[in-house]
This record gives structure tokens, C-alpha cells and sequence, in this order.
């Protein structure tokens, strides 16, 4: 070993020796810790030291060894939720000591930028009641963490960002999404509320996962250390090893996703990469077949973005939105929320960001935490008959039947056997509603609002949109 190879190893070895007692930053001061249960706590210390982590709540002590690198791992259990302020002291001699802690419910929110899309909106881009909602936002139940934006080669194992409580400062900057989902959480669960905002605009679905969750898709080029990156938020695994990697294992309730807008062009690969997204996340944050909802994109006019030498018949953002609606099939403890009365045809980014949130917390108020008496599930496509001229078509999750709040229906189509899709007549029976035209004697598939940009006119009783849809495979 020459000199300076030896000096540099000694400099190692002394640095790992004398390194500092540190944690990453998604443990931070005003954080909220998910009730009852086993939580990670991780970070660095000298190497081969004893940490000590001492819990505020119940003054119990626990201990783990760092390894030769520093790195070091324990898990603590949390008591039942409460609006009590808690410490936890971490120490090997020196000592961190986290302060204005809740324990209570944490969800992961995540994707593109109709999550990532601020409380104050975006610039020419409000959301709606934003303002208002901003000064009125003063809660300390509720905590919030924004993981900035990071595009990484390789995985890194720490974030930028801290947790702060919920204010007119904080929540402007904040997901409008992520705060309203939240909101709602804490004002029917009456807990503190943790919200983790990991979301980047501009986002395929294949930037939030990581090489090995592509293996199997041999048509997504997988970037390496050296690489000429462009647009970094349109990499494949780049936020995943920024943004979501270094924040793996913190204990979370379930996980709420916004996004599928930058996979419009190839709806027919996007069920497969969501539910192997979603699969590998849970194996990785190992607590089990976490909840995951997610929002189903709003109509818009693609047509209108998308070069015309890349369009094609399925440009048209219905075909990404029934993929969405065949992962949620295939996707176990999921849940999709319906915007189809929320588009806007010159707008990707809707302003009613507090009406999708609150159809997600309603799957996760229902399915998640048992809450019962009221709508959470839009109705779906069940089955079609035909009797002579007319298609009937009936829907599941329509126990109270389905509205069209007094207005006629003009979303529905249907064709023969030529292909041809004419305007149909529509009404509604029950649960069902039977479609015809004079000009389709003969039927064979029915559509409902399978446009690029629409607004739905179908709903649950209890005003939850219906899904748009095809009978056909055509």
C-alpha cells in the first residue's frame, strides 16, 4: 500500500471512528409517529458504539449496536393516539433530543403534480378556496414533511426537508391534495394527522421504482452512474432513489398516489408497473399489505399537448384512466377515486383539489378505519344485456341506485357490430341504465363518457361519480 492510499484508508477509518451521532432528516422535531405499533428509528453513530433511544411516553429504554460503518437500527413501540407532546432522546454519549412529537396516523402521499400542486396553487393555477383554506389552516394535529425534489443514479439514504406544523405558512407550500386528504382524517378521526409529500410534476410512474421492480419490463432503458440525464423527473428509478428510498421503513399507515398523467401515451403497460410498484413498496416498508388509494386522472385534453406524430387512437386519456381502473382490481387494499365531474379542458392541474382529497379519505375512512353510514365507492361497470334494441347495463356499489342530479344523461354511446359509435339515448333504472339509439337497431357495446375531455353526468346516489367505460374491447 502506497502513502496516500494509506493515508486516505486512515482518514476513513478516523472519520467512521469520530463520526457524529446522526439522523436522517425524516426524524425530525414535530414529527408524528404511527400509534401503536413497532416504529424504525435508524440513523449513524461511531462505529461499533451502543445507542440508547429513551421515549418520552413510557420512559422505556432500548438499545442497539452500530455496525463498523456507523449505521445502527432499532424499533421503539408507540402508545394510542393523543395531542400530547413527546420527547425522544437519542444518545452515545452525545445526545439528540426530539421535541413536539404526536403520536397518531401517517400516510405516505406521492406522484406527479396534481399531488405535488401547492395549496396556494400554482402560478395562473389556483385552487379553488386555497386562500381561505391557507388562513384557516392553523392546526397543531396536523404535521406535515416535504421529501424535496431529488433525482438520483443511485440510492441515497437521506432526504431534505423537516416536519413542521400545520399554518397559513407551512400549508400554502404544502400538497393541496395531501392537506385536505389529511384534514378530513383529523377532523373525523379527532387524531393528530402526519403527512409525508414525496411528488415531483412531470412524472412517469417508472421514476418511482426502482431497477429491480423493472427488471421485467425490458422496454424501460434503466439509467447508470455516467449517463447524460435530461429531464431527471422522467428517468426511470431516478426519484425513487432521491425521494423514496432514503424514507423506507418509516412507519406509515397506508399511502395516497396522484398520478398516471405522464403515462397517458401507454395505457396498456400501466396496470402491470402500478402493481408492481405498489407490491415492492410494501415489501420494502415491510408492514404488510399497507392501504393505497389513489386518484383516477381527470379528463383533459390531451389531444391538445401531444405531438401529432405521436398520436394515436389511444391518445385519448380514457384508455389511461380504465387502466387505472384494472389495477385497482389486481391491486389488493387499494381504492381508485373517480374525478369525472372535476376536469377542466384547458387545465391538467383541476382546481377542485379538496373534492378529489376527500373522495380518498372517504376509502380510507371506510375501508381503512371501519367508518360506516355513508357513500365511499363510485359504482362500477358490472355487466350488459341486450333485449331487442336496447343494452341494459348494470352497476356494483350502487346500493342507493344511481342520479344524474335531474339532468339528462349525454356521456353515453353505442354501436353494432360495424363499430360505429352513435350518441345514445340513456335512463336510468334502479341500479341499471338502459342505452339505445334509432340508429343502432342491432347493439353490440356500449361506452360511457370514453372521451379525451369530458364531464361525467352519472353518479351514486350519494354523488360519487361513475368511472368512464367501455363494454368493448374494440
Amino acid at each position: 500500500m502506497n502513502k496516500i492510499s494509506f493515508i486516505l484508508l486512515f482518514s476513513a477509518i478516523s472519520i467512521c471512528l469520530h463520526a457524529e451521532l446522526r439522523l436522517p432528516k425524516i426524524f425530525s422535531d414535530n414529527m408524528v409517529l404511527q400509534q401503536q405499533t413497532n416504529v424504525s428509528i435508524w440513523g449513524w453513530a461511531k462505529a461499533n458504539s451502543i445507542v440508547h433511544v429513551t421515549p418520552s411516553w413510557d420512559k422505556k429504554h432500548y438499545e442497539a449496536t452500530a455496525d463498523r460503518t456507523g449505521k445502527w437500527k432499532l424499533a421503539i413501540a408507540t402508545p394510542k393516539a393523543g395531542n400530547t407532546p413527546y420527547e425522544l432522546t437519542i444518545k452515545d454519549g452525545e445526545a439528540i433530543t426530539l421535541k413536539n412529537i404526536l403520536i397518531g396516523e401517517v400516510w405516505l402521499c406521492s406522484g406527479q403534480s396534481n399531488m405535488e400542486m401547492p395549496m396556494k396553487g400554482f402560478k395562473n393555477t389556483p385552487v379553488l378556496h386555497g386562500n381561505i383554506d391557507i388562513l384557516t389552516s392553523q392546526n397543531p394535529e396536523i404535521r406535515l414533511i416535504t421529501i424535496k425534489r431529488n433525482a438520483q443514479i443511485k440510492p441515497v439514504d437521506d432526504i431534505t426537508g423537516s416536519w413542521q406544523e400545520a399554518n397559513p405558512v407551512t400549508v400554502s407550500k404544502f400538497s393541496a391534495t395531501a392537506y385536505y386528504f389529511g384534514r378530513m382524517l383529523n377532523k373525523i378521526l379527532g387524531i393528530p394527522v402526519g403527512l409525508i409529500c414525496s411528488s415531483w410534476g412531470g412524472s412517469p410512474i417508472q421514476s418511482w421504482m426502482s431497477s429491480s421492480m423493472l427488471n421485467n419490463f425490458h422496454d424501460i432503458r434503466i439509467p447508470h452512474q455516467g449517463d447524460t440525464i435530461k429531464v431527471p423527473n422522467r428517468t426511470p428509478t431516478l426519484l425513487f432513489n432521491g425521494m423514496i428510498n432514503p424514507i423506507i421503513g418509516f412507519s406509515i399507515k397506508g399511502c395516497i398516489w396522484y398520478q398516471g398523467e405522464n403515462n397517458y401515451l401507454n395505457p396498456d403497460e400501466y396496470p402491470a408497473l402500478f402493481e408492481t410498484m405498489v407490491s415492492n413498496w410494501r415489501k420494502l416498508w415491510n408492514e404488510g399489505t399497507f392501504p393505497f388509494y389513489f386518484c383516477q386522472i381527470a379528463p383533459f385534453d390531451y389531444a391538445s399537448i401531444t405531438p401529432a406524430s405521436e398520436q394515436t387512437t389511444k391518445t385519448n386519456s380514457a384508455y389511461l384512466r380504465e387502466a387505472q381502473y384494472k389495477a385497482a382490481q389486481i391491486i389488493p387494499n387499494s381504492g381508485m377515486a373517480v374525478l369525472m365531474d372535476i376536469g377542466e379542458k384547458d387545465c391538467i392541474h383541476p382546481e377542485k383539489k379538496e373534492v378529489g382529497a376527500e373522495r380518498l379519505a372517504l376509502l380510507a375512512l371506510a375501508k381503512t378505519y371501519g367508518l360506516q353510514g355513508f357513500d365511499y365507492e363510485s359504482p362500477t361497470f358490472y355487466s350488459m344485456s341486450i333485449v331487442d334494441n336496447k343494452a341494459t347495463i348494470s352497476f356494483d356499489h350502487a346500493p342507493m341506485w344511481l342520479t344524474s342530479f335531474g339532468k339528462e344523461l349525454k356521456d353515453f354511446e353505442i354501436a353494432g357490430k360495424d363499430k360505429v359509435f352513435y350518441p345514445a339515448k340513456a335512463e336510468i333504472k334502479r341500479s341499471k341504465v338502459v342505452v339505445w339509439s334509432p340508429q343502432v337497431p342491432e347493439p353490440v357495446a356500449v361506452r360511457y363518457a370514453f372521451k379525451d375531455f369530458i364531464v361525467g353526468d352519472l353518479f351514486s346516489t350519494g354523488g360519487l361519480p361513475v368511472s368512464s367505460f367501455r363494454t368493448d374491447n374494440w
